[in-house]
């Protein structure tokens, strides 16, 4: 009876169950001590006997120990997880693109076996610790894209099997090490978009000669370049730009005999290319451009395989070389804004690849060569501001894919060649040469897309413009038109981007004293009402009454006007821009009125209105949409050019629209008496510190401008204050946070209750304001990053409705540039 109960007890027994190995348990303690708003570890089963096939876990196929851990963009949050370190056979470790933050442990050196760390794109902060040196058998470290500040490590250079080393993008201080000359196995070094001390290139870098991508953009490097950089015989990739260096080009470079791509724009380099350049057989890419360089284009680079030959804004003077038709691959050729002579050879005719061609702003004389149909694959010819004459080629209107086609400020003569109708241009600039005749009816063709800009002795009808004014949508730019036209439109007072819009809306109004609601630098602010009772803002842009003062005049201000609506987006993201005429010498913006006027105003002028943290949360998101709409979204990209929280409008509701976005361009472009000016593009204290040196904008520049305004609704200070000495808001925030905490930074009227979430959002202000470009987000992947930081704002119907925007995609956004 006995072995019979035994063996019956025995089935009420359940089977025996696997518990997780150690490995599978120190993730567990790694899973718990971050956050995972996305669930990206829920396949992370505590029941399984191992991790090996846990998402982003990979193990050795024989001992079943853990040695790979890549959880790359899985948006994981928190301090770097020490516990990692104690998986005994981890040797592969990327947290690349998350939000890992708070500094780098010092314990970090206890991963002994890693071989791969990468952190990059990341929120971590402070020193680097110089104990990283310890790891023995650490082959790539890349720690780019956080928020690093002091000096690169001394001890770096005891690495000795080291072969990638990026530190890019990050506030590292000091100067670069001489100690890194001493890692022999070295083969990338990537230092980019650091703020060193003005300090010079160590010719120690010369001993790294198995180096094969050098990266030092940005890095505030001063001097000559060393002579010693031409021992790098293995070297690929030299970039040197967006520095102040300065001597000539030395003469060693010629000797970097594998090297692919030489980039060394944007500094102050002198003298004549070097010669010796025809030794580089390899090279694809020589860009110089925005240097002080001078002497001819020398001939012999046209024997290379270049793809892109960059020469703008120097002082190369000289024909160019015949022989360039030669350089069968090239596919960019800038040689802009030089001082070059001679025709444009006849053998340039053979690029066919060529896809652009800029030489504007030198002293080309002769005709366009015969021949370009060749150019099938060519979006951009810019010949602009040159002496070129003859008539414009008929052969242009051949070119398939032209999009952008200048030719002003020539002595072209004759017609123009009806077969430009066939292009899909997007812009296209025949202003200041000797065309005659009528204007040919490019804008009936359905792909002349926007614009066209005119001369003088050119004419037009109103009627052929719009042949269907009540219902087109259609927009056009005429500039400097002759007045024979039959509806008596003076147009010849137009200048370069206004435009002519016609649509069914029509505005009544007088601009008079009594209805002023507020003032800016570009006029006074009018509320108008219009005939279907809307009411609208009107500003007046360099406007002025016959007596040539600011004064108004109801009768001579009346004006009634057609007017387009032009990016009408969702009705709370971005204000109805429209533009508008009724003289010559009128030139008004309409757009929505909004009875809460503008952020800077609530922010800054009315200190009586309390905005709560909610409020001041969803103005920031209802900003990001409409900046994310015309990033994204948007036929093509629109750069606002003066985002400020004076263009974030409020309506009664406080909910935000984005205004003016292209008014600063017109600001930009025309003085009053309709000549071109250039002038700051955006306004003091929200301008990207890279307009410095480039003078140009572009989306990461509202970027940069946007992230202020998050500073500000945080702050709720000015983006300059005497307070602040010389420095701005950022930084201000920046040193105050460091020195005294976030308790420093946050307006104290603010609800502490909503402390985490402000700190997140100040996070994204400081990303979207880093020195550096490249290290912006998207203003797609700001609207992603202020929806989850306001996921637990329980006052966001964006996130209660669950229909944010119809224009709003996720994911995250290419990079359209560096700068």
């Amino acid at each position: 009876m006995f072995p019979f109960l035994f063996l019956f007890f025995l089935t009420l027994i359940p089977p025996f169950t696997h518990s997780l190995n150690q490995d599978g348990l120190f993730l567990q303690q790694f899973k718990q001590s971050l956050s995972d708003p996305i669930q990206s570890l829920s396949s992370w089963n505590d029941r399984d006997d191992t991790p090996c096939n846990w998402t982003g876990i990979k193990c050795d196929p024989v001992t079943r120990r853990v040695n790979s851990v890549d959880l790359s963009n899985f948006q994981l949050a928190g301090p770097f997880p020490t516990i990692l370190c104690r998986l005994p056979s981890l040797s592969f470790l990327s947290l690349y693109h998350n939000f890992i933050n708070s500094s780098l442990p010092v314990d970090i050196s206890t991963c002994q076996d890693l071989k791969l760390l990468n952190l990059s794109q990341n929120l971590l902060m402070g020193p680097i610790p110089d104990i990283l040196s310890r790891i023995p058998n650490l082959r790539v470290l890349d720690l780019s894209g956080n928020n690093f500040s002091g000096e690169i490590p001394e001890s770096f250079g005891e690495f000795r099997k080291l072969e990638t080393l990026s530190l890019r993008n990050n506030f590292l201080d000091g100067s670069i090490p001489i100690s890194l000359g001493n890692i022999s196995s070295l083969k990338q070094l990537l230092l980019a978009f650091n703020p060193l001390s003005p300090t010079q290139i160590p010719n120690e870098l010369g001993n790294l000669t198995s180096l094969e991508v050098l990266w030092l953009s940005g890095c505030n490097l001063r001097g000559p370049i060393p002579e010693n950089l031409g021992r790098l015989t293995r070297l690929k990739i030299l970039d040197l730009s967006w520095n102040t260096l300065t001597g000539s080009i030395p003469s060693s470079i010629t000797e970097l005999i594998s090297i692919v791509q030489i980039d060394m724009f944007g500094n102050a380099l002198s003298g004549e290319l070097p010669s010796g350049m025809s030794k580089l057989k390899k090279l694809l890419r020589f860009d110089v451009s925005m240097n002080e360089l001078t002497g001819t284009i020398p001939a012999e680079l046209c024997g290379l395989q270049l793809e892109s030959l960059n020469l703008f804004e120097n002082r190369f003077e000289g024909s160019l070389p015949e022989e360039i038709g030669s350089l069968s691959n090239l596919v960019k050729f800038s040689g802009d804004h030089n001082k070059l002579t001679g025709p444009i050879p006849k053998s340039f005719a053979k690029l066919s690849k060529l896809r652009k061609l800029d030489l504007s702003h030198n002293e080309l004389f002769g005709k366009i060569p015969v021949g370009i149909k060749a150019w099938k694959k060519l979006n951009e010819l810019n010949l602009a501001n040159n002496r070129l004459y003859g008539e414009i080629p008929s052969e242009i209107g051949s070119l398939p894919v032209l999009n952008y086609l200048d030719l002003s400020g020539n002595h072209f003569s004759g017609k123009i060649p009806l077969e430009l109708q066939n292009l899909k241009l997007n812009l296209l600039n025949l202003s200041n040469n000797r065309l005659s005749g009528d204007l040919p009816p490019l804008y009936a063709n359905e792909n002349y897309r926007n614009s066209f800009v005119g001369n003088p002795g050119l004419c037009v009808s109103l009627p052929d413009l719009c042949p269907s004014v009540g219902g087109s949508k259609k927009q056009w730019k005429f500039t400097g038109l002759s007045k024979k036209n039959k509806k008596g439109l003076a147009m010849s007072k137009w200048r370069a981007f206004h435009k002519l819009c016609f649509s069914e809306d029509e505005i009544v109004g007088c601009l008079n004293e009594d209805n002023v609601i507020g003032s800016g630098a570009s006029g006074k602010v009018y509320k108008v009402v219009l005939r279907n009772d809307e009411v609208v803002a009107v500003k007046k842009l360099w406007g002025r009454t016959n007596e040539g003062d600011d004064s108004v005049d109801s009768e001579k201000d009346r004006f009634e006007a057609e007017v387009e609506t032009m990016g009408k987006i969702r009705h709370k993201n971005i204000v109805k821009l429209l533009c508008c005429y009724d003289t010559p010498d009128c030139k008004l913006l309409v757009y929505e009125y909004m009875p809460n006027e503008s952020l800077g105003n609530l922010l800054h002028s009315r200190p009586h209105v309390l905005l709560d943290w909610p409020t001041r949360y969803q103005i920031a998101l209802d900003a990001a949409a409409g900046l994310s709409y015309l990033h994204h979204d948007c036929a093509s990209l629109i750069v606002h050019r003066d985002v400020k929280s004076n263009n974030i409008l409020l309506d009664a509701e406080f909910r935000a629209r984005v205004a003016d976005f292209g008014v600063a361009k017109v600001v930009a472009a025309i003085s009053e008496d309709g000549e071109f000016m250039s002038v700051i593009a955006g306004s003091c204290g929200y301008i990207a510190p890279e307009y410095a040196y480039t003078r140009r904008v572009n989306e990461k520049s509202d970027i940069y401008s946007f992230g202020v305004v998050i500073l500000e609704l945080i702050t709720r200070k000015r983006p300059i204050d005497p307070e602040f000495g010389e420095r701005d808001l950022k930084k201000w925030v920046w040193m105050n946070w460091v020195q005294n905490g976030i308790d420093h930074v946050i307006d104290p009227i603010l609800d502490s209750k909503y402390k985490e979430e402000i700190s997140k959002v100040l996070d994204i202000g400081l990303l979207c304001t880093s020195e550096f470009p490249i290290k912006r987000p998207s203003m797609r992947k700001v609207v992603k990053l202020l929806l989850e930081a306001g996921a637990e704002n329980k006052s966001n119907t964006a996130m209660e409705d669950g229909n944010f925007s119809p224009y709003y995609n996720g994911g995250t956004s290419d990079q359209r540039g560096r700068v």
